[in-house]
């Protein structure tokens, strides 16, 4: 979309205001809007000031950025109260040139993509996240000197299993397709929507396969889109893994495959393991060998790691097979057209940044293509089996058991990270210095269960 074409958009709908959304370092989004008299030639070339330390992106002795729109992101904002259309921005310097800001999320997501076509392996790499998400009536929250608790209200519990439930137990079936609309709106492609296990308010909203950075984007307006819907209603939404001790967590699994010259590269003929071919394997390979370094950004909270244990199908062993849901990759068994064959990631959560989560996760793959690591050969799996009977524990890998755990995983097993310039060093390094203090003050915080076994 060029500015003439934006402009008589702007006529037709009656826009008075242009919002610039961009996501900081650790995935919250942030905007800044502009009277509509503002759109011209000279916002495009020049863009929008801001303070780039205020996102997590750089010391206040340097802070000073630039926002550029990007109108091939452009969408009518069914949230706000005034007619505003709204695009994704993306960030760059002060200098004349407006240099493209080399730590902005969006830009290493596109560089991993152009690396991935570089090295000749893929045209293109294509990504279908799943979001699981609960939705209570209300959270109620006290922290301060003295007090520690919380109040988690449920919309409409059920018993037994919620998933796949239907109405009337499923009391979010037409929120789920009140937000998909506007998803459709947006030129989002939805798979389906249904409730999932959690019999206390869990959703999922899945999504088909796109290419990296509109699959990232889309995660961003994904979530807005749930949290406006849900705030409309007067219902609280949450994406975090593990908002309820003892019920299902909540996933971002992503589906994921390699395509060049419009042939689907993870498939093979007939006659290997789930027709997956030697470039499938060697992207498992390579996400399984980083995954414990992985979990850093895939999921980067404390509270990810009380969903990655053992029961509810979590995803906690460093395996890979068809089916089964223990294991950190999993090979859909349903799919049937060919040019659908695919793995699913399963351990990320969506307090993860998009951008930094899919892109981390096509670097592994790279490096498992550019050095054969063969997930086979490496005795990654398949495993069709219980991988948490007294025999196989002994036998197989598990994520780390905390963010510690993972941050030490990153600082020893980066590189692959690195490679080809697609994650800045600086942006690493802020980004563990970000993730210790998380980890420190969590594990210094006295926890109600601890008040209940031990005052």
């Amino acid at each position: 979309m060029d500015i003439a074409q934006l402009q008589q958009t702007v006529t037709e709908r009656g826009i008075l205001f242009f919002d610039l959304k961009v996501a900081d370092l650790l995935g919250f989004l942030h905007h800044v809007t502009l009277p509509v008299d503002r759109l011209d030639d000279r916002l495009l070339l020049e863009g929008v000031g801001f303070d780039g330390s205020s996102y997590g992106f750089s010391g206040v002795e340097r802070s000073d950025m630039v926002l550029l729109p990007d109108l091939d992101t452009c969408f009518v904002d069914p949230f706000r109260q005034q007619p505003t259309l709204a695009c994704l921005a993306t960030i760059h310097l002060t200098d004349a040139a407006r240099t493209p800001y080399t730590e902005d999320p969006r830009r290493i997501a596109k560089k991993a993509e152009d690396r991935l076509r570089a090295l000749g392996i893929a045209d293109r790499s294509l990504w279908g996240p799943e979001y699981e998400f609960y939705v209570f009536d209300r959270l109620e929250v006290r922290d301060e000197e003295g007090w520690l608790e919380s109040h988690i209200v449920p919309v409409a519990p059920m018993t037994g299993k919620g998933y796949h439930a239907e109405t009337p137990r499923d009391a979010f079936a037409d929120f789920r397709s009140e937000v998909c609309s506007i998803l459709h709106q947006w030129n989002i492609p939805v798979k389906y929507h249904h409730h999932e296990g959690g019999a206390w308010g869990q959703n999922e909203i899945e999504v088909q396969l796109e290419p990296l950075l509109p699959a990232a984007d889309h995660a961003i307006l994904i979530k807005y889109a749930l949290k406006n819907t849900a705030t409309r209603r007067g219902w609280a939404l949450t994406w975090m893994p593990k908002p309820l001790y003892g019920h299902p967590g909540n996933g971002w699994h992503v589906h994921l495959l390699l395509q060049k010259d419009g042939q689907n590269l993870f498939y093979r003929e007939p006659s290997t393991y789930a027709h997956l071919s030697e470039t499938a394997f060697c992207f498992i390979g390579g996400m399984l060998k980083h995954a414990r370094s992985l979990c850093a950004i895939t999921n980067p909270c404390t509270n990810s790691y009380k969903r990655l244990v053992p029961g509810f199908e979590a995803p906690v062993t460093i395996t890979f097979g068809g089916g089964n849901r223990s294991s950190a990759c999993r090979i859909p068994l349903y799919v049937a057209r060919t040019e659908e064959i695919r793995c699913e990631y399963r351990p990320p959560d969506a307090t993860a940044n998009p951008y930094l989560c899919l892109s981390a996760l096509l670097q592994a793959g790279i490096d498992g293509i550019e050095h054969g690591i063969d997930a086979c050969r490496e005795g990654y799996g398949p495993f069709e089996t219980d991988l948490f009977s007294p025999e196989m524990v002994k036998k197989v890998a598990f994520l780390p058991g905390n963010l510690s755990e993972a941050i030490q995983a990153l600082e020893e097993d980066s590189d692959y990270l690195l490679a080809g310039d697609v994650f800045p060093r600086p942006l690493l390094e802020r980004w563990l210095e970000l993730k210790r203090l998380e980890a420190r003050e969590g594990s210094l915080r006295p926890h109600p269960s601890e008040l209940k076994h031990y005052f």
